[in-house]
């Protein structure tokens, strides 16, 4: 059985992270652990519980979904860092054999600006599946 890590925050419930998710579920047996990196919101002064709140709805809105498609899959919140929650994520649940990477579309994404996909495949020697998504709007309205 493949396993993949997912890492997504902002674009979790994109349809293009679903299609990724949908075509590697066929492609033969796997397992997906979803990592939601806390992400403080931009627009107002926040607290780590609130970024935590919207991580967890976006997780168990994602999870909620993918099990209605019969795929198997769990996650937590993460560290606001990828980096640090992609390395707690393999040191407490790995091994993966690869990374779903689910970004901002370039204009938009603090991820794509520091190049994460390739510090992450450099740093942890696997293989990065970079989706490119929309700003899911699910859990944004907490204030």
């Amino acid at each position: 059985m493949r396993r993949y890590l997912v890492v997504a925050n902002q674009t979790l419930g994109s349809d293009p992270l679903l299609a990724t998710i949908q075509r590697l579920h066929r492609a033969g047996p796997s397992a997906f652990r979803i990592v939601v990196p806390l992400t403080p919101p931009r627009d107002h002064v926040w607290t780590e519980g609130e970024a935590r709140a919207v991580a967890t709805d976006r997780l168990e809105a994602a999870l909620q979904r993918l099990r209605r498609l019969g795929i198997e899959a769990d996650g937590n919140s993460g560290d606001e860092s990828p980096m640090l929650a992609i390395e707690d994520a393999i040191r407490d649940d790995g091994p993966f054999d690869a990374i779903v990477l689910s970004t901002l579309p370039p204009r938009l994404s603090r991820w794509l600006k520091v190049d994460l996909p390739r510090r992450v495949e450099s740093a942890f020697g696997l293989e990065v599946i970079h989706v490119v998504g929309e700003p899911d709007r699910a859990g944004t309205s907490r204030r």
